[in-house]
């Protein structure tokens, strides 16, 4: 599919998958090899992901993992966590595309306006569900927010059938077309709110994403929806996402966001031989 979207007035092409790679700046991430706090460690990655091909690098300072362990941070520790590492990311990578992960609205807002976040990355479907068992009760509203600032959004689905995604991405689309939104990535979500077996469904069945017009986003890397089926943890779990992303890019992805930038750069290349 030839889809591109505006990145500050940059139009990207992402009719080649592209491969956004993961940055966490906290302490608590659910795959420790992804964890960087200090000033050097956030350099080396993000200097890291673009020399290993990545094209866009997600920055997230609030851990999303499912279970116990995960703390709840506040908006202004979010805050000062994304403003150093952007800082950061920045100078060391000028040129990079860069995405916030965040379910907050003023978060995102000042990202955008303040610390150059180019695209906002939204694992609440817009406020629906909360974070780390948490009720959302944010200022301000994400949708309204993302079209206001006029940047690309990934708006990601916690719902646990295609069926039920479906719908509510139909919905969610549309209104965020009402508002002025113009550039909508889609991300089914999975580990978000489905069963094991409600992932591989959904994975199963995701070419039928594509009949919204808009580029898919794929998250898989490392998740227990691997680790659960095969054995192992997080650390074990490469080679399941390496054979999961070449599957969801076979099935029409246009970003896949991995820990594992290089492996998965790789099967972006290998695919398109075919």
């Amino acid at each position: 599919m030839q889809y591109t979207i505006n990145v500050r007035g940059r139009l990207v092409d992402l009719s080649q998958p592209m491969v956004m790679g993961i940055l966490n700046a906290t302490p608590d991430s659910f795959y420790s090899g992804s964890r960087k706090q200090t000033e050097a460690e956030i350099a080396e990655r993000a200097n890291q992901i673009i020399a290993e091909g990545g094209r866009i690098i997600d920055v997230g300072a609030f851990s999303t993992r499912p279970g116990p362990g995960a703390e709840v941070v506040s908006v202004e520790e979010e805050t000062a966590r994304l403003k150093r590492a952007l800082q950061i990311v920045h100078r060391e990578q000028p040129d990079a595309i860069v995405s916030v992960d965040t379910y907050r609205p003023l978060v995102a807002r000042r990202c955008v306006e303040e610390f150059g976040a180019d695209i906002i990355n939204d694992v609440s479907e817009g406020g629906l569900t909360g974070i780390v068992g948490q009720a959302i009760h944010e200022e301000g509203d994400m949708f309204e927010t993302v079209a206001r600032l006029g940047v690309p959004y990934i708006l990601m689905s916690v719902q646990p059938t295609l069926e039920k995604m479906m719908l509510g991405f139909a919905e969610e689309v549309q209104r965020l077309h009402s508002l002025g939104a113009k550039d909508i990535i889609l991300d089914p979500g999975y580990g978000f709110g489905k069963t094991l077996e409600q992932n591989y469904e959904i994975m199963k069945h995701s070419e039928r994403l594509l009949e919204f017009g808009l580029p898919v986003l794929v998250g898989i890397s490392r998740k227990s929806m691997i680790y659960k089926l095969l054995g192992g943890d997080p650390t074990t779990s490469l080679n399941g996402t390496t054979v999961l992303n070449t599957i969801a890019l076979q099935k029409g992805a246009s970003v896949l966001r991995v820990h594992d930038v290089k492996e998965a750069v790789e099967a972006t290349r290998l695919l398109q031989q075919f």
